[in-house]
């Protein structure tokens, strides 16, 4: 072998090894570009970026991040405080996640989607005297229900699944809870924000009387977090059983919970905490009940609901539980 031919193939070599490198480089780049960018979106994802990205390097050939595991992100003409940025997903999220199944961040709260039964298992929201205060330039009837295509179309709920239903769709975060901008207003419209609620009597009576009284505890407390969901409760039977039994909605089946739960932290000025948790079947109640009626002790939901609500708080931090001392 004459030296030009050797010559030629270490060029043709070293040509190639260099052009692998740099296309190694440019996809490693892409790939942390990508990761970024789920990880500033999915709280999970954010939670444990590090670990994450130390897991993906030592695995040669994986692909890039495609999709994330959050709601449909905001347009680049929008301003930067109206996206779910980690920092706020991290401050709604303070006191910990009561669950990690499919969870969604939005530009105001966030969720945990349950696929099975096309309702959210939990909702998120970190509520301030300021933050509800209402804002002449948000309109709420410019808002409409629609669902979320980040959800796959197997596990969606539709408008169509309500329609003609006997029940509202109920805001499990309140359009009153977010008022600041219209952007937040219009997330709260999403139908994975939405479970069958009884109309007359419940959603436009009772459960709105709820939903008031946590936008005022903002008067008491600067930092108030309110963790909102359904419950499918047993009940006995003729034949003397406990059965849990729901009704499905619609073409997807959209489960109709028996009873909705708040689970509300209030963060005193001075640091103390107190929690108030309520329960109320989803059916007519009567306007004059007192909401105390409804609350109940923090665990008996946890255990109905299978899940563990501000974690990182130990009880006996709590200064008051439904109003009384601990």
């Amino acid at each position: 072998m004459n030296k030009r031919l050797v010559s030629k193939i270490l060029l043709v070599s070293s040509i190639a090894g260099g052009s692998y490198l740099l296309g190694t480089r440019i996809e490693r780049q892409r790939l942390q570009q990508n990761f970024d960018k789920a990880t500033a979106t999915d709280p999970y994802l954010f939670c444990n970026k590090d670990s994450l990205w130390k897991d993906i390097q030592s695995k040669p050939g994986l692909p890039v991040f495609a999709t994330v595991s959050a709601a449909v992100p905001v347009p680049a003409t929008e301003t930067k405080n109206l996206t779910a940025t980690p920092s706020r997903v991290s401050q709604i999220m303070k006191y910990g996640f009561p669950g990690l199944d499919h969870v969604r961040s939005y530009s105001d709260y966030v969720l945990s989607y349950d696929r099975r039964n096309r309702v959210a298992h939990w909702v998120f929201e970190h509520l301030t005297k300021e933050s509800i205060q209402p804002n002449d330039a948000v309109d709420r009837s410019k808002c409409d229900f629609r669902p979320d295509e980040s959800i796959h179309p197997f596990f969606r709920s539709q408008n169509t699944d309500y329609r003609k239903s006997g029940f509202d769709r109920g805001h499990l975060a309140a359009a009153g809870n977010h008022r600041l901008h219209q952007k937040h207003c219009d997330d709260t419209f999403y139908l994975t924000n939405m479970a069958p609620q009884v109309g007359q009597g419940f959603n436009r009576d009772s459960w709105n009387r709820l939903e008031s009284y946590v936008r005022k505890l903002t008067k008491e407390y600067p930092n108030v977090y309110v963790c909102t969901g359904p419950l499918y409760l047993p009940h006995r039977e003729d034949d003397g059983k406990m059965y849990v039994k729901y009704q499905v909605i619609g073409t997807n089946n959209v489960a109709v919970p028996t009873h909705f739960y708040k689970v509300i932290v209030g963060e005193t000025a001075d640091n103390h905490l107190e929690m108030e948790a309520y329960v109320m079947p989803n059916k007519e109640i009567n306007n004059e009940t007192p909401l105390q009626v409804f609350q109940v002790p923090p665990e008996t939901i946890e255990r109905a609901a299978g899940l563990l609500f501000f974690d990182t708080i130990n009880r006996k931090q709590l200064s008051k539980i439904n109003g009384k001392k601990v």
